[in-house]
């Protein structure tokens, strides 16, 4: 995406320079932590509904819940729960992130550092979990 500049005689920055000229939002370590929490909350609520409905299957008829169930049972829903358990974890990683940004009064000088301490350590409980999932998901 290119930025523009404010035109000649409409204000320079202080250093000098041009100012870009709409938002001054660049794309940091804060857009994508904002965008990969609504992501992430956007698939967990449609997992919810999903689940909902699926369950509600039981009161038509154990039969037809068992059946529904069982069509979960492949390796595409595998992959499936493997994502949902990383939004999951993601998310909430990330909302105790956005708690401490919040209320710690230097949250927001340290955000960046949290930000990749948050997928640090999404990574480091990730990694185990899809090992282990995927060896039951494509194994034995």
């Amino acid at each position: 995406m290119a930025t523009s500049l404010t035109p000649p005689g409409q204000g320079a920055a202080p250093s000098g320079g041009l100012k870009p000229a709409g938002t001054l939002y660049r794309g940091r370590e804060g857009m994508w932590s904002w965008v990969m929490h609504r992501i992430s909350g956007v698939l967990i609520f449609f997992f919810l509904f999903v689940h909902v409905l699926d369950t509600a299957t039981v009161r038509i008829s154990p039969e037809v819940y068992d059946a529904v169930i069982a069509q979960y049972k492949n390796p595409v829903m595998g992959l499936g729960e493997l994502g949902l358990v990383g939004a999951v974890v993601f998310h909430a990683l990330n909302g105790i992130r956005i708690m401490l940004v919040d209320f710690w009064s230097k949250g927001t000088v340290h955000h960046r550092k949290m930000f990749w301490g948050v997928v640090g350590l999404w990574f480091a409980l990730m990694i185990p979990f899809a090992v282990r999932h995927l060896m039951h998901v494509f194994g034995e």
